[in-house]
Parts: C-alpha cells; structure tokens; sequence
C-alpha cells in the first residue's frame, strides 16, 4: 500500500488534506537529509530516495484532527526514526540490498552508515523538539529506547529454537508495533483531540503494528523476490525465529536442528523453507495476524472521534490485502 492510494478513499477534501500533508512531510524529510554536505548528506540522501510507503507518517496525520506544523513535526520524526533504524539494522545484519536497492552500508561502508543513522536520529529529534511539546519528545524517546533495545533481544534470539510465540511479540512490539503506536498518539496529542484519544488510537496502533509485522515476517517465507526486493527466507538465514519458524518448530521440532546446520547451506535452507510452508505454520501465524487486525479496528470503532476514522480503518483493510 502506497500513501498515495488513499486518495482514492474518501471526500476530495480528505484527499487534499491527506495528500498535501503527505506532501509537506516529503518536503521536510528532503531539507532535512539536504542539510549536510558530502558523502554524509548523500547517504541520508540515499535513503530518502529509497522510498518507502511512509506508513508511520501517514498515521499520525490521519490520527490528528488538522495537519498544522506540529502534526508535520511529529509526522517527519517518525519516519526519520524510522529510517535510522532501517540503515543501522542493515549494518547490523550485514545486507547488501533494501527494497532492491544497495544499502547505505553496501556503498558507503559501516562507518558511514551509522553516522548516517545517528544523524537521521538527531534530526527526528529536533524536529520533535520543535514542537514545544516535552511529552511528546519523551514518549518517542522512549519508542527509540525500545528500538535498540528490541535489536538486542533480536541477535540474542538469533537461531535460538526456544523462542515462543510471547518471546516473538515482545520483539514485535519493541522494534515495530510500538513506533506505530507513537505515530497514532502524537497524531492525536499534538492536534490537541484529549486523552482518550490519545489512549485509545495507541492502542490500536499497537494491535495494528503486531498485525503488520507478523504479515511481513509471512511474506520473508512466501513473497516473490522481485516483489519483496530480497531472498525469500532472509530472515531464516539471519537466524530471525519469526512466529511462523516458532509454530511450525511446535509442529514439527526436526526442523529445529535442520534450521541451525543448514546457515551456510543455500539448498539445505530453501529445504526447510518448503518444509515451514508445508507444516500449516503459515496459515496459524495468519489467523493470529489477523486476530491482531480485528482487534485494532475493533479499538479503533472505540474511540471518541475528531480524526480520520474511516480512513484509519481503511488503512488497516489495505494492509490485509497486501498479503493476501
């Protein structure tokens, strides 16, 4: 799903409020990642123009009530931590391509790539800060904290077969579901829609965030190459334990130890990929997606109003069509 296809959602004004939103946020993100010269300004540059669906920017806007500056504020944070994350996770897993482009660290090296991500990270902040608004600042700082520290559990679950389903999500929540989350309140707070608001659309940015990830991790094992701009399993070759690697060693434990002495085997790993497929993993981690889904929009059917509702809900369906 690309931002752009909400246009087609709803009135012309929601449209022109979205899309002129969508628009201004794409304008700071340029002059942001433009105000450093040299290789510096080009990485962060390369990572702009890497694209992406600019999910997270799209639901603070369509969390808030108006799109004056501190909702844009808050909108380019977001996805400048976003993005900060994105470069230092591909430093860290050693990647060589994102969305079928060479990383930051493929053409500039590690070094630049974390410098890259730490200014990303900085920026975001400052344009939070910006805002006036210390609450906010704090409540995606601590987002921020959970990121790295979500890295942490990550590569210390790395080709551990024990991990369980509660293990899986707690790693989901910190290193996905919960800048989803924060993207949903600061829509709300800095718009000024009130507490419950507040409350309940981070709520359902939570459920929305577990739903998403766990379709994503579905689609490393299922997805097509030139769709997902990289090899179907990475994660199995990173030694990732994804929910649908976590169901189908319940149901079939020899795959465990198959899993562990196939790392370096490209034939033995697409064997166990085939075998994930085959054992019904696949449909379990989805019927839990899609629990996750009906929850964030029964959460989202809860909530006082002021935002963009039907758009919201809408979002969620499209993000359930996508894996379909």
């Amino acid at each position: 799903m690309k931002p752009a296809d909400i246009l087609s959602w709803r009135s012309a004004a929601q449209r022109h409020r979205v899309a002129a939103g969508l628009a201004a946020v794409e304008e700071r993100l340029q002059r942001t990642v433009s105000a450093l010269p040299g290789r510096l300004g080009e990485a962060a540059g390369s990572t702009l123009a890497a694209g992406g669906k600019r999910l997270r920017p799209l639901l603070v806007l369509l969390s808030a009530r108006h799109t004056r500056p501190p909702v844009l504020r808050a909108a380019s944070a977001v996805e400048l931590v976003h993005m900060a994350t994105l470069v230092h996770d591909d430093v860290l897993d050693q990647a060589d391509l994102r969305r079928g482009l060479p990383t930051v660290a493929r053409s500039y090296g590690d070094q630049m790539a974390v410098s890259t991500g730490n200014f990303l990270l900085a920026q975001a902040f400052a344009e939070l800060s910006d805002t006036g608004d210390a609450g906010a600042v704090a409540d995606l700082s601590e987002v921020a904290w959970g990121l790295s520290e979500g890295e942490r559990l990550q590569a210390a679950d790395a080709f551990r077969l024990t991990v369980t389903v509660d293990d899986y999500l707690q790693r989901c929540r910190l290193k996905t579901a919960d800048l989803f989350a924060v993207a949903c309140r600061l829509g709300a707070r800095l718009s000024g829609l009130g507490d419950e608001n507040v409350a309940a659309l981070g709520a359902f940015g939570d459920s929305l965030g577990l739903s998403f990830q766990i379709l994503d991790d579905i689609l490393d094992l299922t997805g097509d190459e030139a769709v997902t701009g990289k090899r179907r399993g990475t994660d199995l070759r990173d030694g990732t334990v994804t929910l649908p690697i976590v169901l189908a060693l319940e149901a079939r434990p020899e795959i465990g130890p198959r899993l562990v002495t196939c790392r370096d085997n490209e034939t033995c790993l697409e064997g166990v990929v085939e075998d994930v497929l085959a054992c019904g993993s696949i449909e379990g981690a989805r019927t839990i997606a899609l629990d996750f889904m009906n929850k964030a929009r029964a959460l989202l059917g809860a909530c006082p109003g002021g935002f963009e509702r039907e758009l919201l809900d809408k979002l969620a369906g499209s993000m359930v069509d996508r894996y379909n």
